[in-house]
């Protein structure tokens, strides 16, 4: 019967992921660059942890955009705007918090739009200002991102499979 979910003022909350263990959703907020884990507590919706999409040290202007989990569950990827960057967590089985494994550069400007392949062994981003859609081998056992080839194609802005 809930209507309403409190977010954190001027979080700006864009797009959500679902995990598959299908108790746990997350939220990412384009204007504060978070990403929050909403679960549910006594038959409401609550938030229950936030963090950043961005190094502590980054203070450059920058926005989050997409989110992804990996289809077993262990990995969300968030795409920062700016940093221009996949930011890569560890999800923890247990309760759902997110720990921060670490950056991968996109290789171009304002990363919009990316997806996993549909056997989860690539991520694929939209660099809409430098043209170019850039592929990245990932690791399952670290969730870690490897370049592997870029194309040139006009302001893409949405990744499909």
């Amino acid at each position: 019967d809930q209507k309403t979910l409190k977010m954190a003022d001027g979080a700006g909350p864009r797009h959500l992921a679902f995990h598959p263990n299908n108790k746990w959703m997350y939220i990412l907020n384009e204007l504060n660059n978070t990403v929050s884990l909403v679960k549910e507590k006594e038959g409401k919706y609550v938030v229950d942890f936030s963090i950043a999409t961005l190094p502590n040290d980054f203070t450059a202007y920058s926005k989050a955009a997409d989110i992804h989990i990996s289809k077993d569950g262990n990995f969300l990827y968030a795409s920062n705007r700016g940093h221009n960057s996949i930011v890569i967590y560890k999800i923890n089985s247990e309760n759902g918090i997110l720990n921060t494994i670490g950056y991968q550069p996109v290789l171009g400007k304002n990363p919009r739009n990316f997806a996993l392949s549909t056997n989860d062994e690539f991520l694929v981003v939209a660099n809409q200002d430098s043209d170019n859609i850039v592929s990245f081998k990932r690791d399952n056992t670290t969730g870690k991102l490897t370049f592997v080839s870029q194309v040139t194609a006009p302001m893409p802005v949405c990744i499909l499979f």
